[in-house]
Protein backbone atom coordinates (compact mmCIF):
# COMPACT_ATOMS: atom_id res chain seq x y z
CA UNK A 1 0.00 0.00 0.00
CA UNK A 2 1.30 3.68 -0.75
CA UNK A 3 2.05 6.32 1.66
CA UNK A 4 0.67 9.26 2.06
CA UNK A 5 4.00 11.01 0.73
CA UNK A 6 3.55 8.39 -2.29
CA UNK A 7 0.14 9.38 -3.06
CA UNK A 8 1.45 12.89 -3.10
CA UNK A 9 4.12 12.16 -5.28
CA UNK A 10 2.29 9.93 -7.81
CA UNK A 11 0.04 13.05 -7.78
CA UNK A 12 2.26 15.27 -8.61
CA UNK A 13 3.63 13.07 -11.79
CA UNK A 14 0.75 13.73 -13.55
CA UNK A 15 1.40 17.76 -13.28
CA UNK A 16 4.94 16.87 -14.15
CA UNK A 17 3.45 15.01 -17.39
CA UNK A 18 1.32 18.29 -18.22
CA UNK A 19 4.10 20.33 -18.76
CA UNK A 20 5.33 18.00 -22.06
CA UNK A 21 6.38 20.02 -25.48
CA UNK A 22 3.60 17.19 -27.79
CA UNK A 23 1.97 18.82 -30.13
CA UNK A 24 -0.91 17.27 -28.26
CA UNK A 25 0.29 19.52 -25.24
CA UNK A 26 0.75 22.32 -27.43
CA UNK A 27 -3.34 22.36 -28.65
CA UNK A 28 -5.74 24.86 -27.01
CA UNK A 29 -6.74 22.96 -23.73
CA UNK A 30 -10.60 23.94 -24.65
CA UNK A 31 -10.10 21.51 -27.92
CA UNK A 32 -8.98 18.78 -25.25
CA UNK A 33 -11.60 19.01 -22.74
CA UNK A 34 -14.42 19.37 -25.60
CA UNK A 35 -13.07 15.91 -27.42
CA UNK A 36 -12.45 14.38 -23.90
CA UNK A 37 -16.34 15.52 -22.95
CA UNK A 38 -17.80 14.04 -26.49
CA UNK A 39 -15.51 11.04 -25.92
CA UNK A 40 -17.02 10.70 -22.47
CA UNK A 41 -20.79 11.19 -23.80
CA UNK A 42 -20.39 8.54 -26.41
CA UNK A 43 -18.96 6.03 -24.40
CA UNK A 44 -21.52 5.94 -21.88
CA UNK A 45 -24.86 6.43 -24.26
CA UNK A 46 -24.17 2.65 -25.07
CA UNK A 47 -26.17 -0.10 -24.26
CA UNK A 48 -25.79 -2.16 -21.41
CA UNK A 49 -25.40 -5.12 -23.91
CA UNK A 50 -23.34 -3.24 -26.43
CA UNK A 51 -19.80 -4.22 -25.15
CA UNK A 52 -17.77 -4.94 -28.61
CA UNK A 53 -18.97 -1.54 -30.20
CA UNK A 54 -17.21 0.11 -26.85
CA UNK A 55 -13.60 -2.04 -28.10
CA UNK A 56 -12.87 0.08 -31.44
CA UNK A 57 -12.99 3.16 -29.06
CA UNK A 58 -9.59 2.04 -26.93
CA UNK A 59 -7.93 3.88 -30.19
CA UNK A 60 -8.79 7.16 -28.93
CA UNK A 61 -6.67 6.83 -25.44
CA UNK A 62 -3.93 4.47 -27.53
CA UNK A 63 -3.58 7.41 -30.00
CA UNK A 64 -3.21 10.41 -27.40
CA UNK A 65 -0.92 8.73 -25.12
CA UNK A 66 1.65 8.06 -28.15
CA UNK A 67 1.34 11.37 -29.79
CA UNK A 68 2.17 12.70 -26.20
CA UNK A 69 4.64 10.70 -25.34
CA UNK A 70 3.12 9.66 -22.23
CA UNK A 71 3.90 6.21 -19.96
CA UNK A 72 1.39 4.18 -21.48
CA UNK A 73 2.50 1.76 -17.77
CA UNK A 74 1.93 4.50 -15.77
CA UNK A 75 -1.58 5.59 -17.06
CA UNK A 76 -2.54 1.77 -17.20
CA UNK A 77 -2.01 1.11 -13.27
CA UNK A 78 -3.74 4.39 -12.56
CA UNK A 79 -6.93 3.67 -14.44
CA UNK A 80 -6.63 -0.37 -13.15
CA UNK A 81 -6.66 0.94 -9.48
CA UNK A 82 -10.00 2.87 -10.49
CA UNK A 83 -11.54 -0.16 -12.24
CA UNK A 84 -13.03 -2.42 -8.99
CA UNK A 85 -15.15 -0.07 -8.40
CA UNK A 86 -16.91 -0.73 -11.30
CA UNK A 87 -17.04 -4.16 -10.69
CA UNK A 88 -18.31 -3.97 -7.18
CA UNK A 89 -20.88 -1.84 -8.74
CA UNK A 90 -21.72 -4.20 -11.66
CA UNK A 91 -20.88 -7.87 -9.79
CA UNK A 92 -24.08 -8.79 -9.16
CA UNK A 93 -25.49 -8.47 -13.07
CA UNK A 94 -24.78 -12.04 -13.57
CA UNK A 95 -26.82 -12.79 -10.66
CA UNK A 96 -30.05 -11.24 -11.64
CA UNK A 97 -29.54 -11.69 -15.16
CA UNK A 98 -29.36 -15.12 -16.62
CA UNK A 99 -30.89 -14.70 -19.89
CA UNK A 100 -28.09 -16.39 -21.92
CA UNK A 101 -27.43 -14.25 -24.77
CA UNK A 102 -24.11 -15.52 -26.62
CA UNK A 103 -23.58 -19.74 -27.11
CA UNK A 104 -20.04 -20.36 -27.37
CA UNK A 105 -20.16 -24.09 -28.25
CA UNK A 106 -20.97 -25.63 -25.07
CA UNK A 107 -20.00 -22.47 -23.69
CA UNK A 108 -23.52 -20.10 -22.86
CA UNK A 109 -22.39 -16.13 -21.62
CA UNK A 110 -25.79 -14.87 -19.76
CA UNK A 111 -26.48 -11.29 -20.33
CA UNK A 112 -25.74 -10.69 -16.67
CA UNK A 113 -22.18 -11.43 -17.41
CA UNK A 114 -21.53 -9.02 -20.83
CA UNK A 115 -23.53 -5.95 -18.73
CA UNK A 116 -20.85 -6.64 -16.21
CA UNK A 117 -18.04 -6.67 -18.51
CA UNK A 118 -19.51 -3.73 -20.27
CA UNK A 119 -19.56 -1.58 -17.04
CA UNK A 120 -16.18 -2.39 -16.51
CA UNK A 121 -15.12 -1.47 -20.04
CA UNK A 122 -16.83 1.80 -20.80
CA UNK A 123 -15.23 3.01 -16.78
CA UNK A 124 -12.22 1.95 -18.60
CA UNK A 125 -12.36 4.18 -21.24
CA UNK A 126 -14.01 7.10 -19.46
CA UNK A 127 -11.69 7.82 -16.42
CA UNK A 128 -8.84 6.47 -18.91
CA UNK A 129 -10.02 9.60 -20.97
CA UNK A 130 -10.04 11.85 -18.09
CA UNK A 131 -6.35 10.73 -16.93
CA UNK A 132 -4.83 11.41 -19.97
CA UNK A 133 -6.73 15.00 -20.43
CA UNK A 134 -5.08 15.64 -17.17
CA UNK A 135 -1.52 14.48 -18.12
CA UNK A 136 -1.52 15.94 -21.22
CA UNK A 137 -3.63 19.25 -20.13
CA UNK A 138 -2.81 19.58 -16.70
CA UNK A 139 -5.81 20.86 -13.93
CA UNK A 140 -5.06 24.47 -13.75
CA UNK A 141 -5.50 24.80 -17.80
CA UNK A 142 -8.75 22.09 -17.51
CA UNK A 143 -10.36 24.70 -14.97
CA UNK A 144 -9.50 27.61 -16.94
CA UNK A 145 -10.65 26.23 -19.96
CA UNK A 146 -13.89 25.01 -18.73
CA UNK A 147 -14.44 28.87 -17.59
CA UNK A 148 -13.89 30.02 -21.18
CA UNK A 149 -16.29 27.22 -22.16
CA UNK A 150 -19.10 28.90 -19.67
CA UNK A 151 -18.84 27.39 -16.02
CA UNK A 152 -19.28 29.72 -13.79
CA UNK A 153 -15.91 31.07 -12.47
CA UNK A 154 -16.81 31.25 -8.77
CA UNK A 155 -16.56 27.49 -9.59
CA UNK A 156 -13.55 27.19 -11.76
CA UNK A 157 -11.68 29.15 -9.08
CA UNK A 158 -13.24 26.82 -5.63
CA UNK A 159 -11.64 23.78 -8.27
CA UNK A 160 -8.37 25.44 -8.25
CA UNK A 161 -7.95 26.30 -4.70
CA UNK A 162 -9.53 22.54 -3.91
CA UNK A 163 -6.34 20.98 -6.52
CA UNK A 164 -3.88 23.40 -5.00
CA UNK A 165 -4.51 22.94 -0.96
CA UNK A 166 -5.09 19.22 -1.40
CA UNK A 167 -1.23 18.87 -2.09
CA UNK A 168 -0.75 20.87 1.34
CA UNK A 169 -3.71 18.99 3.34
CA UNK A 170 -1.73 15.97 2.29
CA UNK A 171 1.60 16.93 3.64
CA UNK A 172 0.56 18.24 6.72
CA UNK A 173 -1.23 14.81 7.35
CA UNK A 174 1.76 12.91 6.13
CA UNK A 175 3.79 14.98 8.99
CA UNK A 176 1.20 14.36 11.44
CA UNK A 177 1.08 10.56 10.82
CA UNK A 178 4.79 10.52 10.74
CA UNK A 179 4.94 12.24 14.31
CA UNK A 180 2.53 9.57 15.60
CA UNK A 181 4.43 6.67 14.61
CA UNK A 182 7.92 7.76 15.85
CA UNK A 183 6.06 8.87 19.31
CA UNK A 184 5.03 5.07 19.34
CA UNK A 185 7.53 3.21 21.40
CA UNK A 186 6.87 -0.78 21.29
CA UNK A 187 3.62 -0.25 19.10
CA UNK A 188 1.73 2.11 21.66
CA UNK A 189 -1.09 5.03 21.23
CA UNK A 190 -1.08 3.35 17.28
CA UNK A 191 -4.99 2.41 17.85
CA UNK A 192 -7.85 3.57 16.68
CA UNK A 193 -8.30 5.94 19.64
CA UNK A 194 -5.40 7.86 18.61
CA UNK A 195 -7.12 9.16 15.43
CA UNK A 196 -9.96 11.38 17.00
CA UNK A 197 -7.18 13.91 18.29
CA UNK A 198 -4.86 13.02 15.21
CA UNK A 199 -8.21 14.48 13.13
CA UNK A 200 -8.60 17.55 15.58
CA UNK A 201 -5.56 18.76 15.64
CA UNK A 202 -5.00 18.62 11.55
CA UNK A 203 -7.90 20.53 11.44
CA UNK A 204 -6.84 23.33 14.13
CA UNK A 205 -3.37 23.29 11.78
CA UNK A 206 -5.32 23.38 8.54
CA UNK A 207 -7.78 25.95 9.51
CA UNK A 208 -4.84 28.35 11.09
CA UNK A 209 -3.24 27.62 7.73
CA UNK A 210 -5.69 28.91 5.49
CA UNK A 211 -5.50 31.79 7.73
CA UNK A 212 -2.56 32.73 6.84
CA UNK A 213 -3.00 31.80 3.14
CA UNK A 214 -6.08 33.95 2.87
CA UNK A 215 -4.48 36.89 4.19
CA UNK A 216 -1.33 36.63 2.43
CA UNK A 217 -3.22 36.66 -0.79
CA UNK A 218 -5.60 39.84 -0.04
CA UNK A 219 -2.28 41.69 0.52
CA UNK A 220 -1.16 40.80 -2.90
CA UNK A 221 -3.89 42.14 -4.20
CA UNK A 222 -6.33 38.91 -5.05
CA UNK A 223 -9.60 39.91 -6.10
CA UNK A 224 -11.15 36.34 -7.12
CA UNK A 225 -9.64 35.70 -10.06
CA UNK A 226 -6.24 34.04 -11.07
CA UNK A 227 -4.35 35.81 -13.99
CA UNK A 228 -2.04 34.03 -16.18
CA UNK A 229 0.40 34.84 -18.84
CA UNK A 230 -1.01 31.52 -21.21
CA UNK A 231 -2.73 32.97 -23.92
CA UNK A 232 -5.92 30.85 -25.44
CA UNK A 233 -5.78 30.38 -29.38
CA UNK A 234 -8.55 28.18 -30.93
CA UNK A 235 -7.11 27.98 -34.52
CA UNK A 236 -7.11 25.56 -37.44
CA UNK A 237 -5.30 22.61 -35.61
CA UNK A 238 -7.42 22.73 -32.62
CA UNK A 239 -10.99 22.77 -34.96
CA UNK A 240 -9.25 20.20 -36.90
CA UNK A 241 -8.54 18.02 -33.80
CA UNK A 242 -12.03 19.01 -32.41
CA UNK A 243 -13.99 17.98 -35.70
CA UNK A 244 -12.43 14.65 -37.09
CA UNK A 245 -12.31 13.04 -33.48
CA UNK A 246 -15.64 14.00 -32.99
CA UNK A 247 -16.65 12.65 -36.81
CA UNK A 248 -15.18 9.16 -35.85
CA UNK A 249 -16.68 8.92 -32.26
CA UNK A 250 -20.11 9.28 -33.56
CA UNK A 251 -19.67 7.17 -36.74
CA UNK A 252 -18.29 4.31 -34.36
CA UNK A 253 -21.46 5.26 -31.81
CA UNK A 254 -23.72 5.20 -34.96
CA UNK A 255 -21.54 1.94 -36.55
CA UNK A 256 -20.70 -1.45 -34.51
CA UNK A 257 -16.89 -0.85 -36.00
CA UNK A 258 -16.33 -4.42 -33.96
CA UNK A 259 -19.07 -6.56 -35.95
CA UNK A 260 -18.79 -5.17 -39.62
CA UNK A 261 -14.91 -6.11 -39.51
CA UNK A 262 -16.15 -9.31 -38.32
CA UNK A 263 -18.73 -9.78 -41.17
CA UNK A 264 -16.14 -9.20 -43.31
CA UNK A 265 -14.06 -11.42 -42.19
CA UNK A 266 -16.06 -14.27 -41.73
CA UNK A 267 -17.48 -13.45 -45.16
CA UNK A 268 -13.48 -14.03 -46.82
CA UNK A 269 -12.44 -16.82 -45.00
CA UNK A 270 -15.91 -18.53 -46.39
Amino acid sequence: MLSIDGVLLDFKRLDSLATGDSAIHRLDPRAKVLVTFVFIVTVVSFGKYELTAMVPFFIFPAVIIGLGNLPAGYIARKIALLCPFALVVAIFNPVFDREVLVQLGPLGITGGWISCASIVVRAALTVGAAIILLAVTGFPAICRALERLGMPAAFAVQLLFLYRYIFVLTEEGGRASRARALRSFGNKGLGMKTYGSLLGHLLLRTWLRAERIHMAMLARGFTGEFHTRHEFRFGRREHLFLLCWSTLFITLRLQNASQLLGSLVTGISR
